[in-house]
């Protein structure tokens, strides 16, 4: 073999290796890449609490995995489950891909945009589009089994609950008609309805019977799952375009009046808030064991005391931090306007590695298994896994 043609090869191979936006050595640098997961990221923020906290770790270096692309920005979370990624596009299809190597696995057309991150339960996929239905899209096959018309976008995910006498599930899903509903998942039906005084953008949080929620009535709502019959509702100073993270009796939220903020969901009573009041909150709260995580749009990551609202450490990315934050064991994974996905440290918010995906990471990652799964502004959605 000839010097020249051993250059190119080499040549050849770094390119590719740097086109994956890889670096710092191969896939095999840290030891063999961790295999296809066989957990679940089924819903936005993973758990019906919308906790954000995945279980397991991450390495401190991720490689890319694979690539798949579609025709428009996509903004919501994915959903992770059976071995498959189902996610949203602007293009107007909710898509299924294989988890193992990137491929389509079918591709469902609906009418309108899809922001909203897709909820997957007993073989069926519900997510809403900017056009106003909710969609029920069998998993296995990307058939629709029926849709339900709302009078406005769906930018939140659904969630799920069970039926007081246990024999079938309710999804849960807001629009920004400004109602909150519940609809059989058998057969596509409203059960209850609650009307708030303004848009629900979006994901409502289940926990102990109750359902969990604000809306840009500033307001924070507290409904009976059994039959949507108003608990509390908890004013705010500003209103909510995220989702509650819910835990140990208590809602976690920011809000665009600046402010994150803790409220007691027996006591009716906001406990504390945290933030300038200057710098809007799009982004949903992640909670660690004495941490909640936020991304804001004075460009940072904030990290604060469960207890009291306590600033812990902020990382400063360069710019909107939309994107909700997932806590894995001690990391922190989100994405930036700045077009990057970052992982932090936990403890103390230092930046262990970035992903430049060259426009803007509003999406959402979803975590599972040592895999980190999200969707770029630029249309693609890319998986990451790091090494055993």
């Amino acid at each position: 073999m000839t010097k020249r043609y051993a250059s190119l090869i080499i040549f050849s191979a770094a390119t590719l290796w740097l086109a994956l936006g890889c670096s710092g050595g191969g896939p095999t640098a840290g030891g063999p890449l961790a295999p296809v997961p066989t957990g679940a990221w089924p819903m936005f923020h993973g758990t019906a609490d919308l906790a954000g906290s995945a279980p397991g770790g991450l390495s401190e270096t991720l490689v890319l995995r694979w690539k798949f692309q579609t025709d428009g920005p996509v903004k919501g979370q994915a959903a992770i489950e059976g071995g498959r990624v189902f996610v949203g596009s602007t293009d107007e299809n909710v898509y299924a891909i294989d988890m193992a190597d990137g491929s389509k696995v079918w591709a469902c057309k609906v009418e309108g945009e899809i922001e909203a991150p897709p909820l997957v339960r007993d073989g069926t996929v519900y997510v809403g589009s900017l056009y106003g239905p909710l969609y029920a899209i069998d998993a296995a096959t990307g058939t629709v089994k029926w849709k339900f018309e709302t009078n406005d976008q769906i930018f939140g995910g659904a969630n799920c609950v069970r039926s007081p006498q246990g024999d079938r599930d309710w999804i849960i899903i807001g629009s920004c008609d400004g109602n909150l509903y519940c609809i059989d998942a058998r057969t596509g039906k409203e059960v209850w309805k609650v009307e708030t005084g303004n848009y629900i953008n979006g994901t409502a949080a289940v926990a102990e019977g109750q359902v969990v929620f604000g809306g840009c009535d500033s307001v924070i709502h507290i409904v009976s799952a059994a039959d949507g019959k108003e608990i509390a509702a908890i004013e705010s100073e500003g209103y909510f375009a995220g989702s509650p993270a819910v835990a140990g009796g208590r809602a976690y939220a920011g809000n665009f009046g600046g402010k994150l903020v803790c409220a007691d969901l027996a006591e009716k009573k906001i406990l504390w808030q945290y933030g300038d009041g200057e710098s809007e909150f799009y982004s949903s709260p992640a909670l660690g064991p004495r941490e909640v995580v936020i991304g804001c749009r004075d460009n940072k990551v904030h990290c604060v005391g469960r207890d009291d609202g306590k600033p812990i450490w902020t990382f400063a990315a360069r710019g909107n931090v939309d994107s909700s934050p997932v806590i894995c064991g001690d990391k922190v994974v989100v994405g930036s306007a700045d077009g990057r996905l970052y992982l932090l440290r936990l403890a103390d918010g230092k930046q262990l590695w970035s992903f430049d995906v060259g426009r803007s990471v509003t999406a959402t990652p979803a975590v599972v298994g040592g895999w980190v799964v999200v969707g770029g502004e630029d249309g693609t959605v890319y998986a990451f896994s790091g090494t055993r």
